[in-house]
């Protein structure tokens, strides 16, 4: 396939980057800053692109297959929230601009439900250090519900895939659609490389038309 990556250059998007191209898809990889793509491979261009503006983001993305989101407006940006939702709304009016039709997109694990009624970023115990990026995630997925043009899915990826717990590729991972997946120690984990796996086993097979997923161990 021929799929255009945005944030090509982030945490979860230079992962996502290598796993397209080591089963062989097409890539041009977004960033605002192309200095950090490698661009040595045949199968990825690097390509430069504001995603707060629609036309920008629809010049780049056009002629694709499919369009992978994985933009992330910095969790230390005291302005996260606001820039957040406007990112991510321009990306998906470049997307729809452009006339791609499958739209994937990377958001948070703060809107899963821990319970009915009860999403994570609403308990006390949620880090208030994340709260801001974490609440801006979850309404925009609300947003994106509304979408009837796009074949959209959103991922919240699993509550423990982080930095601080890069892990290894296995290739395996359990699903669900709002609520965690825990494992027997009651730990919802995804190595970055896995959660990698999920996105462009996602874009291959298109499992969650429509919906928001969540995957870990």
């Amino acid at each position: 396939m021929k799929i255009a990556l945005i944030g090509a250059t982030g945490f979860v998007g230079t992962h996502v980057l290598k796993e397209l191209v080591s089963r062989g898809h097409q890539v041009t990889a977004i960033a605002r800053n192309t200095g950090k793509i490698d661009a040595s491979n045949e199968l990825v261009t690097a390509q430069a692109a504001d995603v707060m503006n629609a036309d920008e983001v629809a010049a780049a993305v056009k002629g694709h297959d499919a369009v992978i989101s994985t933009f992330n407006a910095g969790w230390t940006n005291p302005n996260i929230y606001n820039d957040f939702i406007a990112g991510a709304k321009a990306i998906q009016a470049g997307v729809k601009q452009a006339g791609v039709k499958r739209f994937l997109t990377v958001g948070g694990a703060g809107s899963l439900e821990i319970k009915p009624g009860l999403q994570l970023v609403d308990t006390p115990t949620f880090p208030e250090a994340y709260k801001a990026g974490a609440t801006a995630a979850r309404d925009y997925l609300n947003l994106l519900k509304t979408e009837t043009e796009l074949d959209w899915t959103f991922l919240s990826p699993a509550i423990e895939m982080s930095p601080a717990h890069p892990g290894e590729r296995t290739g395996k991972y359990r699903t669900a659609l709002d609520t965690p997946v825990f494992d027997e120690q009651h730990h919802s984990r995804l190595s970055v490389d896995d959660t990698a796996v999920a996105i462009v086993d996602e874009v291959e097979q298109g499992n969650f038309i429509r919906k928001r997923f969540t995957a870990a161990y």
